[in-house]
């Protein structure tokens, strides 16, 4: 059984600020730990491309001026070119290192994001959350964390570049020819400018693709749970149409995206490429005019382009990483959600034993006029089975959720015998609590694998006897592969009651002390329901067990039965 840890109870925070277009985003370095260590070899790599391209370019320069100034001969040359053809080499290994660190990094990076993501999302719990938002968190999770290699593999060490390797050249350049550094020094920040002018843009086209996408995922996720329902009332191709819709305009913007990343490479390539020519004019005019040596005029021609080509890249590069950072700070949002503290005592009293206590507890939702649960008080006695009914929203799951420890109230409180529940540490409390909502989740494993949820360890013939429990035995043997057979998504391959008692059998197996069943038969026909009622009747033997019911059936198995309404 998995179940979700709890949700916000201290008030939302001040928003935290988004990282501008361009920069590098804090918050990474606070989450992924990961990213420190590759900053540091970043700022080592820039330092050392910045001293290759300096070195490069006054090798190149200093064997052409020597072969065709200076007509020195081929034997004198041998030792220049070679230190040419290692600085060369250097450079080709230094990117390479780069991109392999980049990577490593960007792996471990994106497994501390989703990490934190999901730890996060588990904490919230099911009510900490919008309703609805299932589909844009599993994108965030899956293809949303995968989109951020594009900025730790090309954009983030591309940044470090473009701050290093200018500002040498810049700084070279201008003990060899100041006239040639002033204009670098005047041409160099038009890139970052159209970039930042084109950067607006792309941000919020990114924007829209990365909602378009969520709302896709979240409207197809919901005509995937509903099909069956949607099959009866014809009208699947009807949804199919809408999430063809939807697809077709997830396409546009993604095809408009890519024609604005063509057009600003295009723009920042004819900004570097006017710039040299600049540089190229005043040189070749007083290399002409005998105001400058050749050796100084080619090393200048040479590193010039140096100064605009990391700024390039980065503008390119940025598109590649545009939608990384958006999910960033989507996933950054998620995690900014306030969580309540938890509790530390592990020494929590067995509901076997004690009482169970719910004290005037309120809880009021978000958007809601009227509380769910508004002063609601009872008592689970140990071994009883209480029946809690009532009309539908008048918060009976509510009323589970805040036994779980899944919904905190507003007001009042939840003991266990004398503890207050928000004392305990609740991976201990959820230890000894089993629980069957009303639509249990099985996953796409082997029948074992889906009862054994609560209690992984567990050995076969245990998990026979909680299906024997939950007369389930004869249907599972009669399955192709026995208890071995894999089931589909949500348990696809058997009925609805069926699917109701492998999570009830799955709370058997945990055998924990307090049972919490929550409509246990909704949805069920007659004759079914009668058949999970039979199991439950002995499996209840000898549990606490609190159940939320409205049909008479269910509501005859209890000892005592309480009212919300």
């Amino acid at each position: 059984m998995a179940i979700a840890t709890s949700p916000a109870e201290a008030p939302a925070p001040a928003p935290r600020p988004r990282a501008r277009a361009g920069a590098l985003d804090p918050r990474l370095l606070q989450t992924a730990h990961a990213t420190r260590r590759y900053l540091v070899v970043s700022v080592a790599v820039g330092v050392l491309t910045a001293l290759a391209v300096v070195s490069q370019a006054w090798l190149i320069a200093d064997a052409v001026s020597g072969a065709f100034v200076r007509h020195r001969s081929l034997a004198e040359l041998r030792g220049p070119v070679a230190v040419l053809l290692v600085v060369v080499v250097f450079r080709a290994l230094l990117g390479w290192a780069t991109e392999r660190a980049a990577f490593r990094a960007s792996a471990r990076a994106k497994s501390q994001l989703r990490a934190a993501l999901v730890e996060r999302v588990g904490r919230l719990g099911p009510e900490g959350i919008e309703r609805g938002r299932t589909g844009a968190l599993a994108i965030l999770a899956t293809r949303g964390v995968d989109a951020l290699d594009a900025y730790f593999a090309r954009y983030l060490p591309q940044v470090f570049l473009s701050v290093i390797v200018p500002l040498a050249v810049l700084v070279v350049v201008a003990g060899a020819d100041w006239i040639s550094a002033l204009i670098i020094a005047v041409t160099v920040p038009l890139i970052p400018l159209f970039m930042a002018l084109i950067g607006a843009a792309t941000r919020d086209r990114t924007a829209r693709q990365v909602r378009t996408l969520q709302r896709l995922a979240g409207h197809f996720l919901d005509v995937v749970a509903g099909l069956p329902t949607l099959k009866v009332f014809g009208r699947a191709k009807a949804q199919s149409a809408v999430i063809r819709e939807v697809t077709d305009r997830y396409r546009r913007t993604t095809m408009a995206n890519l024609r604005l990343a063509f057009l600003s490479s295009l723009v920042l390539e004819l900004l570097g490429t006017v710039s040299v020519a600049l540089v190229a004019v005043a040189v070749g005019l007083r290399l002409l005019g005998g105001h400058l040596d050749f050796r100084t005029a080619l090393f200048v021609l040479v590193l010039a382009p140096e100064a605009y080509l990391p700024l390039r890249l980065l503008g390119a590069n940025y598109h590649a990483s545009a939608e990384g950072m958006k999910v960033a700070d989507e996933i950054f949002d998620v995690l900014a959600l306030p969580v309540r503290t938890p509790g530390v005592r592990r020494d929590v009293p067995d509901p076997a034993t004690v009482a169970v206590s719910v004290e005037d507890v309120v809880v009021r939702y978000p958007g809601r006029e009227r509380p769910a649960l508004d002063g609601v008080s009872l008592v689970i006695e140990p071994g009883e089975v209480l029946a809690v009914t009532g009309p539908s929203g008048c918060g009976k799951s509510t009323l589970v959720s805040v036994v779980l420890g899944m919904v905190v109230p507003d007001a009042g409180r939840v003991m266990v015998g004398d503890v207050d529940l928000a004392e305990l540490d609740l991976d201990a409390w959820r230890a000894r609590v089993a629980w069957v909502p009303q639509r249990p989740h099985l996953f796409s494993a082997s029948v074992a694998d889906n009862v054994r949820l609560g209690r992984p360890a567990a050995a076969l013939d245990e998990v026979w006897q909680a299906l024997a429990d939950a007369g389930l035995e004869g249907v599972v043997r009669a399955l192709p592969d026995g208890v071995d057979t894999r089931l589909g998504e949500r348990g696809a391959g058997l009925s609805a009651g069926e699917r109701q008692r492998v999570a009830l059998a799955r709370a058997f197996l945990r055998d924990a002390p307090l049972l919490l069943l929550d409509e246990p038969t909704a949805g069920l026909d007659t004759a079914t329901e009668e058949g999970i009622l039979q199991t439950m009747r002995a499996g209840l033997r000898d549990r606490t067990v609190l159940l939320v019911a409205h049909r008479p059936s269910l509501v005859a198995m209890a000892d005592r039965v309480q009212s919300l309404a």
